[in-house]
């Protein structure tokens, strides 16, 4: 890094965005560079730092009793480890020629400009709103922030009656349903596809949908909402579709988010196809040696398809805060990219995903047998022993892995991870059906279903090359 933006000719490194990718960087730069060499200012626009947006579902619902359990270091926190963090203060202008940010207090609309040597860009993401009348009505939520949770909460106590729509049945969509039935709301999810978590292939959304409706969800596939309809008092009163209408006194926003990249894009900085920022391994902005970009404003790749893709998640946000915070600090580290591994749950059900779906592998062109098997959690003659469903996609020919899909209760969701590495070192389904698993019956069957899973997919890769 030139010498431009510091005080007494130390560096200095502004990050944008005060959540996990951008102060994860910033802790990381500091733990690399002393506040001798290197000061870090970094904004964030809202009143909250360094907290777990995927704890907000589990915080809504009662899980989790209070809100900040999910924050991990607050400002103070930051600042006392001489980080500057200036709070409810939000970028409007990135000068990347003038290396220098312009930020503006939300408060008191006062604005100046920030230099910087070194800058990272931890932006987030936005909750997709859909362009149709009345979605900015009052009692209608999208959830992204710890803001929008405590908006949400405040908005279901004022409620006037304990009727709640979700839109879009995601992960965000899923979890909060549950979250309001857990509020005693009578709850509707809308979705325009045909299975709940388009993330699965619809035969596993199948379970999903079946779970969803056991815990009293009422759930409509297939249906696009396309207005939603006031009272009197302007407040939320009900969403419509083409061909019906739902009545509402809250409606949550679940369709899933796009990255926040209106700064990066004025900036004139490299977005991908999906308008997330584009970076090389080291998580340097391409085209630019002292410009670093993380979190849910990125585009990843994807190991499995060897294409890029948007995958935002806490997971990656905090690797590449590591990654920058190394690179900023004065080190060397990369992030080679994800194989698309995720979990959720609906009450007991638990649902995990990784690599491609049928969809997915055919997108890329790549040809496939899948697999389908029934197991159970744990031997069949132990107590708690509970269905479990895997579904194994491979290559034909090769027998590479390429997706797995999960579905069970107890102790379902967490064996995706034995695929998530079998993925990542590109095994093919029959060296996977070798590999070492930990067994006693209180833990697995002899055979552990994602190993039965990649038995049956060998077979069936080799009838397919006869």
């Amino acid at each position: 890094m030139s010498m431009n933006g510091g005080r007494d000719g130390r560096r200095r490194l502004v990050v944008i965005g005060g959540d996990a990718a951008g102060m994860s960087a910033a802790s990381q730069a500091r733990r690399m560079s002393g506040p001798d060499e290197l000061e870090i200012v970094a904004f964030e626009r809202g009143h909250f730092s360094s907290y777990s947006a995927c704890g907000i579902p589990y915080w809504v619902g009662g899980d989790v009793p209070e809100r900040d359990q999910l924050i991990a270091r607050t400002p103070a926190e930051h600042r006392a480890r001489e980080i500057d963090l200036r709070m409810r203060t939000e970028v409007v202008e990135i000068d990347v020629a003038g290396q220098r940010v312009r930020a503006r207090d939300v408060d008191s609309g006062a604005e100046s400009w920030t230099s910087y040597d070194g800058l990272v860009i931890a932006t987030g993401a936005r909750p997709v709103r859909p362009d149709m009348p009345g979605v900015d009505a009052p009692g209608v939520h999208g959830v992204q922030t710890l803001d929008d949770g405590e908006a949400l909460l405040d908005s279901l106590e004022r409620a006037p009656g304990r009727r709640a729509v979700v839109v879009g049945a995601g992960y965000i969509g899923v979890e909060m349903a549950e979250a309001l039935i857990n509020r005693g709301f009578e709850v509707t999810v809308v979705n325009r596809g045909k299975e709940p978590m388009s993330t699965l292939d619809p035969d596993m959304g199948r379970m999903v949908h079946r779970a969803m409706e056991g815990l009293g969800i009422t759930m409509v596939n297939d249906a696009e909402v396309t207005k939603v309809l006031t009272g009197e008092d302007g407040r939320v009163r009900a969403v419509a579709t083409e061909d019906a209408e739902y009545p509402a006194d809250i409606v949550v926003l679940g369709i899933g988010v796009r990255p926040e990249t209106s700064l990066a894009r004025a900036a004139g900085l490299a977005l991908g196809a999906h308008g997330g920022l584009l970076t090389d391994l080291a998580m340097r902005v391409r085209g630019h040696e002292n410009v670093w970009a993380g979190g849910d404003c990125v585009e990843v790749l994807n190991l499995v398809s060897g294409q890029e893709q948007y995958v935002p998640l806490g997971t990656h946000a905090n690797k590449h805060g590591q990654v920058i915070g190394t690179n900023a600090g004065g080190g060397y580290a990369t992030f080679p990219g994800v194989v698309g591994t995720a979990v959720s749950k609906v009450c007991d059900l638990e649902i995990a995903r990784t690599g491609l779906r049928e969809k997915d592998a055919r997108r890329v062109g790549l040809r496939f047998e899948s697999v389908t098997v029934e197991s159970t959690s744990r031997a069949g003659y132990y107590p708690g022993a509970s269905p479990m469903t895997v579904k194994m996609l491979a290559e034909r020919g090769t027998g590479r892995l390429l997706g797995v899909q999960i579905v069970g209760r107890e102790g379902a969701g967490k064996r995706v991870d034995i695929a998530a590495v079998a993925l990542t070192a590109q095994m093919t389904v029959q060296q996977m059906t070798a590999l070492d698993l930990g067994y006693a019956p209180p833990f697995s069957p002899v055979w552990d279903p994602v190993l039965v899973a990649a038995r049956k997919a060998t077979a069936k890769v080799r009838d397919g090359q006869r």
